[in-house]
């Protein structure tokens, strides 16, 4: 088995934060079982990144990101993902900036997941900003637009409050129970789902208490198989994320 400092490199776009990342966050390195490199992007906070798609086009922010993609690209990362799911709307704009793998939002698991079931559910960090023309840019056909159910979390409360304000500290129990109480929202909403995609990046550390309390399947960027692929080309490490 090869040793981690042996193994390549994923790279992760990190917006400009300072709030807890608890193991299991994309922005934790030991989240992984393959060495990270991080970029962060400076001023790309999250306030200003969790927008809808016309507001994250007026701020012009692009040309950072594809900067920071084609950096980690030069250090020689095998892989980019990114920390926060709304960038899934700079998904084609990044991949075409650099030849390797981009997967910059868990939302890119729907068109997979809409294949065999006949709804998806999505949690995320604000339904006000999640928009069609995010799930459109993550690859949902038009047609299938309705067959994903969002649900955010409270907008104020323990979890979205500290990430979109951007603060140094955050209740990490209070988070979690605020994350599943959404999740049980859904579930009340629509008991027939059956898989649950995690849109936010920091939400992953919950995802256990997810699924025990719902009986669904959660998928986040750890679970991205198109990850996993890069990563299986490039190493004899055993597949897992």
């Amino acid at each position: 088995m090869q040793a981690l400092s042996e193994l390549p490199e994923l790279g992760v776009i990190m917006l400009d934060t300072r709030f807890p990342r608890p193991p299991g966050d994309i922005g934790n390195p030991a989240s992984f079982a393959v060495p990270v490199r991080q970029r962060v992007v400076t001023g790309a906070w999250p306030a200003a990144v969790v927008q809808t798609a016309e507001s994250r086009q007026a701020s012009g922010m692009l040309p950072a990101f594809v900067a920071a993609a084609r950096a980690l690209q030069a250090d020689g990362v095998c892989a980019i993902t990114t920390s926060c799911g709304f960038l899934v709307l700079m998904q084609q704009a990044l991949q075409a900036a650099v030849a390797v793998p981009v997967v910059t939002s868990s939302l890119l698991a729907l068109p997979d997941c809409l294949a065999r079931e006949q709804q998806v559910g999505v949690l995320t960090i604000s339904a006000d900003k999640l928009g069609p023309a995010h799930l459109l840019a993550a690859g949902v056909p038009e047609a299938r637009l309705g067959d994903v159910l969002v649900q955010g979390v409270d907008p104020e409360g323990p979890f979205a409050g500290p990430v979109l304000r951007n603060e140094s500290g955050m209740d990490l129990p209070a988070a979690e129970a605020d994350v599943v109480r959404a999740a049980l929202a859904l579930q009340a909403r629509a008991p027939q789902l059956r898989t649950l995609v995690l849109e936010c990046t920091n939400m992953p550390p919950y995802a256990a208490a997810i699924e025990s309390r719902t009986g669904w399947r959660t998928l986040s960027l750890l679970q991205s198989t198109t990850l996993l692929q890069a990563f299986s080309r490039t190493s004899s490490m055993a597949p897992g994320l």
